[in-house]
């Protein structure tokens, strides 16, 4: 993966709505992330969205957020609202919570 130091890492931040909790969601997202080589974190939220932040290439980056819209996911996702920025570089590994 390339470090966020070399310039090129960027952040995306997506918000999944639909039926994400309780299913299996963030574990398949994690695994996901993990095979393309991001870090970050995929969160349960209380009005039953579910955070994603991952930072990575920006291709690996597209085809987690491809995932995520794809149909192929545990669960019902109705919407995926996504923003990017710039790599902080202060995540490590990806989690869930």
């Amino acid at each position: 993966m390339t470090t966020p130091a070399s310039g090129s890492a960027e952040r995306l931040t997506a918000w999944v709505h639909g039926r994400v909790q309780g299913v299996g969601f963030r574990w398949f997202t994690r695994a996901r992330a993990l095979e393309l080589g991001l870090v970050g974190h995929a969160t349960n939220h209380p009005d039953g969205r579910v955070l994603v932040i991952a930072e990575g290439t920006r291709p690996a980056l597209e085809r987690l957020l491809a995932w995520l819209r794809s149909g192929q996911t545990p669960g019902e996702v109705r919407l995926v609202v996504e923003s990017w920025e710039p790599a902080r570089g202060d995540l490590t590994g990806f989690v869930e919570r």
